[in-house]
């Protein structure tokens, strides 16, 4: 009988162990926190914003002059971070001193 109960012992210790909480998901990184964290996601024409740390290099780099529709080009939109995720607002016009080409 002691075996028994030694035996229901050991099996009572490996559920228990084994059926802890598990560990919290890591939090999605964020890629902001504010709209001056977020920049254009391309050299010319962007449609999209990325985080400052992942910002192309656009230096040496020539881009029409053209305001091609659905981007960024001539404060045609903005910018912006959302829920720590850096996002275009094609629809909010940024200021005309801030205008990408």
């Amino acid at each position: 009988m002691n075996k028994a109960l030694i035996g229901i012992f050991f099996i009572l210790v490996i559920l228990a162990t084994g059926c802890g909480e598990s560990p919290e998901e890591p939090q999605a990184a964020k890629e902001c926190l504010s709209d001056s964290d977020c920049v254009p996601a391309s050299c010319c024409h962007p449609s999209s914003c990325v985080a400052k740390e992942q910002a192309p290099d656009c230096s040496g780099m020539m881009c029409t002059m053209e305001c091609s529709p659905g981007t960024l080009d001539c404060g045609q939109g903005r910018c912006l971070c959302a829920g720590g995720k850096c996002r275009a607002d094609l629809n909010n016009p940024q200021n005309p001193e801030e205008a990408v080409y």
